[in-house]
């Protein structure tokens, strides 16, 4: 399950538009539902500020007589090189870099899209934690084009969510629960920020007394800094809840190890989990590499110690899926 966070967006670089577009903030501009508000408070609380919009990006192009290069790049058929060249810009940048592209705060935010809540995996059970919700945040923050780029809801939890109430609501994930029987074994694989439904499931079946076996596949950077809730696993290792705990550190040796070679290590046993012992197989973290590399290393495995071929292995993990025993949580 996950917890959906409604952030308002950073006040300094409100401020920064506010300026660039020569406003006061004061003026009274349309929102997405509900009253007109002042120009300020809708970019605080009710539009994107950060990531450029197809809308305005044709805005820009259209009044800015030194953007010939965004100009050939919303081209239909140039997609690919027109993400590129986002990468890393924001809407201010258009606005300090094109200052004959200026805009009336009603026409501006006409160009902008709603403000969406975040998504944080639930990280707790409600078993263990009656009054809480727990969630990791991996707070993004980097350097582009000679500015700090924040992540918009991660840094305000980071920065600014102690001082103010936070709107959520909770998302149910029917598709990623626990299996129904408690005496199943499950394999989960979680680096990151990937690993919070799996603290989850873990309290839950302490708080429940269930027997069946559970086995953690987690990765990070570097053990000493990124070991998201290690001491507790830890004891969870020693008082016997986890069977397994295999850690891959990326950055801790010359050569990167990620959670698909901790996977490879130990092929056989997992192997022996899913084929002879009902195991279900939780994936959840980054859609991009990780779950693809992870569901590729699974085929393999399938494959090699099931004595399979490509095409059986294929349909082996298929009926994995159909059975609601291979379930992934990704994006």
């Amino acid at each position: 399950d996950s917890l959906a966070v409604y952030a308002t967006n950073d006040p300094e670089l409100v401020d920064e538009i506010i300026r660039t577009l020569g406003a006061t903030g004061s003026e009274q501009v349309p929102r997405p539902k509900g009253e007109p508000t002042t120009f300020r408070e809708a970019l605080l609380r009710d539009y994107s500020i950060t990531q450029p919009t197809p809308k305005f990006l044709r805005a820009i192009a259209e009044r800015a007589s030194a953007a010939p290069t965004l100009t050939y790049l919303l081209a239909p058929n140039r997609k690919q090189d027109l993400e590129t060249y986002l990468w890393g810009m924001e809407i201010i940048d258009f606005l300090s870099d094109h200052p004959s592209a200026r805009f009336a705060p009603e026409e501006f935010v006409g160009l902008l899209s709603k403000l969406q809540p975040r998504l944080y995996s639930v990280a707790s059970s409600l078993r263990a934690y009656p009054d809480q919700v727990h969630f990791i945040v991996d707070v993004v923050r980097y350097e582009s084009n000679g500015r700090l780029r924040k992540g918009v809801c991660s840094s305000f939890l980071a920065e600014r969510a102690d001082d103010v109430p936070v709107p959520v609501f909770p998302t149910v994930a029917k598709h990623f629960h626990l299996p129904a029987d408690p005496d199943t074994p499950i394999i989960m694989i979680g680096p990151g920020t990937g690993v919070a439904p799996f603290r989850a499931y873990l309290q839950e079946r302490k708080a429940t007394g269930s027997k069946g076996k559970n086995w953690l596949f987690f990765g990070a950077q570097h053990e000493r800094c990124d070991f998201a809730y290690g001491e507790e696993f830890n004891a969870y290792m020693k008082e016997g809840l986890l069977a397994r705990l295999d850690c891959a550190w990326s950055r801790d040796q010359p050569q990167k190890i990620y959670v698909q070679h901790k996977m490879t290590e130990n092929a056989a046993e997992i192997w022996k989990w899913i084929d002879s012992q009902g195991a279900y197989f939780f994936v959840c973290g980054d859609a991009r590499r990780m779950a693809k590399d992870v569901d590729a290393t699974l085929r393999k495995i399938v494959q090699e110690h099931g004595g399979k071929s490509v095409e059986q292995a294929n349909e082996y993990v298929e009926k994995l899926k159909n059975e609601k025993r291979y379930k992934r949580d990704v994006y």
